[in-house]
């Protein structure tokens, strides 16, 4: 590539410097994504060099936007890209410009009288005084970026983040700026100091009350709306807080050191068991782009089945009219049934992330099955298909429908596998017969009761498959109260960690 590589401080690249710092750049950045699971090969990289050369590097807006145009093939891996593009690309190295000029300022009479109450912000174009006191500092900074989550000025935002990084987010830091010898920048703890989500009520104050008047996004905004609005800048804020923090810690220790251990995977890579509540609300929203993808592979699985084997004597009989060559092969057509499903699910705390979004999964591919029954239990098991087609598929509601309108549980609210299977095969086991195939959803984590196997054992013998999907990794099967070592001797077990792995099971396993 002839373009050269980008400037430290964002601005255009020097004549003259040398285009494989830029070409090193592209390739870590296609192999930070590849890890992170993004199929991108080597025509998508050529493409990404190809647009690197038309773009140039003058508007970095520009290239993020042709390089995401080149190398990504769906809009659920825009997160990953845009977090490891930051990281290979960044606008500068070291400190913030903004850091920079409140440091040569230094602290004096003009930054104590911006910290006061009612002070007005710097002259523009003047260098942003800084108080010497770490709790000056923040409450300096927590006051301007107040007023700039008022205004919605997204610039001031970014020089915040840099400025709020700097002063508190270095290991160590009790306080205020970290140590020279520590190791390392945090986010979180630069949050933690900060607290931006306790200005919603400052900013809501003052954007009712008219003290700055609001900004051009919230003229037109009121009632219920404006607090999810200023919600959705301190997120935006919080973004940029972690960009920062990520920066310079790639400067210490290496951007495809921190672009493989920092960058959030994208939704369909989270681990069930791992995903917080904003995690396993973007996987939900993942659930039926992920159905339509399955049902697409498995009809065309079906249509390929459905034609059979070659029949020979068909074929040689076409021949006879093309000389004895078989340019028409016949093929032996059967009609491939649809399988039956039976899921058992635990729909204890535990696992309610991943049997929430398996069931949701099953319930948007319900048309590739002839039939679906699906059975919760925490430690009873009752049948909840009806429950599971009632209500339109709200993912909100689903865990807490099966909770109080089924019988899961009994005199306590542990997970019992074991009286659950029996349940299950005194019960319910006509649910079960040849062309049926039993999926069982949990860590089997039995808190030490009797894994009842001959429970499991006769549901075994009369289905057609029995496969039990585990969210846990197999490393941690069979260590404390765990009985997957003992079921996974009477069925399969699969390691099912994320939405990625369920998607490629289901798309191997039931097709028949």
């Amino acid at each position: 590539m002839s373009v050269p590589p980008q400037a430290a401080d964002g601005t255009a690249p020097a004549p003259g410097a040398p285009p494989a710092d830029l070409a090193a750049r592209l390739t870590g950045l296609v192999r930070a994504l590849r890890t992170h699971g993004l199929p991108i090969g080597p025509a998508e990289t050529v493409d990404a060099a190809a647009v690197l050369e038309v773009l140039g590097l003058a508007d970095r807006a520009q290239v993020r936007a042709g390089l995401a145009a080149a190398l990504l093939r769906s809009d659920g891996q825009r997160g990953v890209f845009d977090a490891a593009f930051d990281l290979f690309f960044p606008l500068g190295v070291g400190d913030p410009e903004a850091v920079r000029r409140a440091a040569a300022a230094g602290p004096g009479p003009a930054a104590r009288d911006l910290a006061a109450p009612g002070a007005g912000g710097p002259e523009p174009g003047a260098p942003d005084p800084t108080p010497p006191d770490p709790a000056a500092l923040r409450e300096h900074l927590r006051a301007r970026l107040a007023a700039a989550l008022a205004a919605d000025d997204r610039a001031a935002l970014a020089r915040l983040a840099g400025e709020a990084v700097a002063a508190f987010g270095r290991y160590g830091a009790a306080g205020g700026p970290g140590r020279p010898g520590s190791d390392g920048w945090s986010a979180h703890q630069t949050l933690g100091r900060l607290a931006p989500e306790t200005l919603l009520a400052r900013v809501l104050a003052a954007l009712r009350a008219g003290a700055d008047g609001p900004g051009p996004a919230t003229a037109d905004l009121a009632g219920d709306l404006l607090p999810d609005e200023i919600r959705r800048r301190i997120q935006d804020f919080r973004a940029l807080v972690a960009t920062e923090a990520r920066r310079r810690a790639a400067e210490l220790r290496g951007t495809e050191h921190v672009a493989e251990r920092a960058v959030a995977p994208s939704a369909d890579r989270i681990d069930f068991l791992a995903a917080g509540h904003d995690q396993l609300a973007e996987l939900r929203r993942t659930v039926h782009p992920l159905a339509r993808k399955l049902a697409t592979r498995l009809t065309a699985r079906r249509r390929r089945a459905a034609r059979g084997h070659i029949d020979l004597r068909r074929t040689l009989r076409r021949s006879l009219s093309t000389g004895g060559v078989p340019l028409r092969p016949a093929h032996r057509l059967r009609r491939p049934a649809r399988p039956e499903l039976v899921l058992l699910c635990d729909v204890s705390g535990s696992v309610a992330g991943f049997s929430d979004f398996t069931l949701l999964l099953v319930q948007a591919m319900r048309d590739q099955f002839s039939r679906v029954r699906v059975f919760a239990f925490v430690n009873r098991t009752a049948e909840v298909t009806a429950l599971l087609t009632r209500g339109g598929g709200d993912p909100a509601a689903l865990a807490r429908r099966i909770l109080t309108e089924a019988k899961v549980t009994g005199y306590h609210g542990n997970s019992d596998y074991g009286a659950a299977l029996a349940e299950f095969a005194d019960r319910h086991l006509d649910a079960v017969g040849p062309r049926t195939s039993v999926l069982i959803l949990g860590d089997a984590r039995n808190n030490h009761r009797d894994p009842r196997l001959p429970a499991l054992r006769l549901i075994a013998a009369r289905a057609r498959r029995v496969h039990w999907l585990n969210p846990e990794q197999p490393a941690l099967w069979g260590t404390g109260d765990s009985a997957a070592p003992a079921y996974a001797g009477v069925v399969e077990m699969h390691c099912c960690r994320n939405a990625r792995r369920l998607g490629e099971f289901i798309a191997r396993l039931l097709p028949v």
